[in-house]
């Protein structure tokens, strides 16, 4: 008899746990809800407090956490340095790597994840991290071609930066051609070789990465006008050799004018009401949004 009583006990104390947590679920999820009521109206801070809320409530309710990584993003201001807005990047970040380390996350919220923070670095200025996400990005959806558009635009942000730099500690402009005397021409030949060392990867990954994109996309002018700008940073690093600089100079004019040629053409189909009349949203939500 006592047996049976300690059984029924027990049986009574685990009803209690199961209705608790199935109760904290439903809390999660109204909290959640109204979290996504206030990002669409663009009440971030309010937003935020519901979606910690939801997680606080049920840390495995994925798509809270995207919304409030989400959320935190918005609020992140790109090239504002001050402690508050690093803060919301970092917590950000932090979001999305919890949702990445999940392995129940499905495959569309692990690239909305991986994405974001591959935006969040790219926009700090952390150009190495922001390849590496986006490189798995592209790993996990191989014909996205936006994402191989991203890792040319960085590459070209990357090898611009570093150009700036070490060609005006000479005294020369990012797009200024080397010095051909001779009492300018053998430092100006070591200037090249630093950049060629450091930039030559890079433009030959944002290359490669832009060219995947256009094939996945014919008529993607934004990609076209980088393949023109990384050929000038492909001009800067053909060390001692005029003709194959001239040859990348003829090549970044030639991709500058099909870019200009496809904007033309698209325009002329919009004024013409050929566009197709469909408006993609640019933004993204974490799957499982209402």
């Amino acid at each position: 008899m006592n047996r049976s009583v300690r059984v029924l006990a027990s049986m009574a104390v685990l009803a209690l746990l199961f209705g608790a947590v199935g109760c904290s679920k439903l809390k999660a999820r109204d909290q959640l809800n109204k979290g996504v009521q206030s990002f669409k109206n663009a009440k971030y801070e309010e937003a935020i407090e519901h979606f910690k809320n939801a997680v606080s409530l049920d840390p495995n309710l994925v798509t809270a956490r995207l919304y409030l990584g989400t959320a935190y993003m918005q609020q992140y201001v790109p090239g504002v340095i001050a402690p508050e807005n690093d803060q919301y990047a970092a917590q950000a970040i932090d979001q999305f790597k919890t949702v990445l380390a999940d392995n129940s996350t499905t495959r569309e919220n692990r690239l909305h994840a991986l994405k974001s923070i591959a935006s969040l670095y790219y926009n700090m200025k952390e150009f190495e991290k922001a390849k590496d996400y986006y490189r798995q990005a592209a790993q996990l959806d191989p014909n996205d071609p936006e994402t191989y558009y991203m890792l040319g635009v960085i590459n070209w942000a990357d090898t611009y930066k570093t150009a700036a730099e070490v060609k005006g500690k000479v005294g020369l402009g990012v797009d200024a051609e080397f010095r051909k005397d001779k009492k300018q021409a053998k430092e100006d030949l070591q200037v090249c070789q630093q950049l060629q060392a450091s930039n030559g990867p890079k433009v030959d990954e944002g290359l490669e990465a832009l060219d995947k994109a256009l094939k996945l996309r014919q008529d993607y002018e934004d990609a076209m006008a980088y393949v023109n700008l990384l050929y000038r940073r492909k001009a800067d690093i053909e060390c001692g050799n005029p003709d194959a600089r001239a040859a990348d100079i003829k090549t970044a004019d030639i991709w500058s004018d099909k870019a200009m040629d496809v904007r033309k053409e698209k325009s002329k189909k919009a004024e013409q009401g050929q566009a197709g009349g469909i408006v993609l949203d640019q933004g993204q939500q974490p799957q499982g949004a209402k």
